[in-house]
């Protein structure tokens, strides 16, 4: 139980465009269908990165808001009508949303695009307030050999598996990634263990070493090649290119990049999402005679929170090869600030 009697914890607080505050707020108090939290551990995000730079989203944050949405705890507090599988002390993730499971979406099994889809922030906090929704939904037990540290990584691991899926690719296969991220190297691991040929395409050295021991066949820096696009292709059946292509970085130079590399009748996958406004080219004739797939996966569902839990728990992906560093949360807006010039670090633990 909480031993803070003055009913305070600290928490970092978005303000606005790169205005982040840690400093005293009031404990949440869980209504009867929600759990509070203790965070034992959050995870920094690129996705955060972002909300920081812009200072709000549209979606997942209003400031001023508590901030972060990776994260692994332990539960401090069961609402009075909370099931009873829920428990004080029971080590937990949960998801950052539930979706409604009753708009068209979500009866048309797309719950990533419910129209009523409640996000949940808070993660860089010593408690964070669980809704209703997601404790119903998306609150998981962690399994007893699986870390705080490795719990936490369910969130985008979701997300990235919900990506392999939709993309449909199959052992024996090749597929480009495109931005080797914390994303792109999440699916870099997964498909190389999956029996895929992975090629990887990245910027800096550091990155591409990141790769290559994620189980990349072959990976290269855009800032060395004069076209990825035909070395990538050079590395495939008959230079066909690949099977499929993942573009994890979401710029409409690297879009374009994906849409040329795949092969005939292959799949692209547009993960990364481009800014506001952008716009891409591209050669119509070429998607339509070449019957190019074009994908783009966003966001998660249930089903996928759970699957990549049970995917960390079989020990195909641990935290040990993303989180390069830790820091507390005081730490917190300066090294958002140090985030911004792009200084290589993958993820890094934020522990309350």
């Amino acid at each position: 139980m909480i031993t803070n009697r003055n009913g305070h914890m600290t928490g970092a607080v978005l303000y606005g465009r790169e205005d982040l505050k840690v400093e005293k707020v009031a404990i949440p108090e869980p209504a009867a269908d929600e759990v509070l939290v203790r965070v034992k551990v959050a995870l920094t995000c690129g996705t955060d990165l972002k909300v920081w730079r812009q200072g709000y989203h549209a979606r997942m944050i209003v400031p001023p808001a508590i901030f972060g949405h990776e994260l692994a705890g332990v539960v401090e507090q069961v609402g009075s009508s909370v099931e009873n599988r829920l428990r004080v002390g029971m080590r937990v993730v949960p998801g950052n949303s539930a979706p409604c499971n009753q708009c068209l979406f979500c009866r048309k099994d797309r719950a990533n695009l419910c129209e009523d889809l409640l996000f949940n922030n808070g993660a860089y906090a010593e408690y964070i307030r669980i809704p209703g929704r997601i404790v119903r939904q998306n609150l998981l037990e962690i399994p007893d050999h699986v870390s705080f540290l490795d719990a936490a990584m369910v969130e985008p691991l979701a997300c990235v598996l919900r990506g392999i899926e939709e993309t449909g690719m199959k052992r024996g296969e090749t597929a480009v990634v495109i931005g080797c991220g914390p994303i792109g190297l999440k699916f870099i691991r997964i498909l190389s263990n999956r029996g895929v040929r992975v090629l990887a395409v990245g910027k800096r050295e550091s990155q591409i070493q990141a790769a290559e021991r994620m189980g990349a066949a072959a990976a290269f820096d855009v800032l060395r090649v004069e076209n990825p696009v035909q070395v990538v292709r050079r590395l495939t059946e008959g230079q066909r290119g690949p099977d499929s292509v993942i573009e994890a970085v979401g710029s409409p130079m690297t879009w374009q990049w994906a849409l040329q590399m795949v092969r005939r009748g292959g799949t692209v996958n547009l993960f990364g999402g481009c800014p506001r406004g952008s716009q891409v080219q591209f050669d119509p004739s070429a998607l339509h005679y070449s019957e190019i797939t074009i994908k783009s996966t966003f966001h998660h569902t249930p089903p996928f929170i759970c699957d990549a839990l049970d995917t960390i728990a079989r020990g195909e992906i641990c935290a040990g090869d993303f989180v390069t560093g830790e820091i507390s949360l005081s730490e917190l807006p300066r090294f958002f600030q140090h985030m911004k010039n792009r200084n290589g670090e993958l993820k890094t633990a934020v522990i309350p």
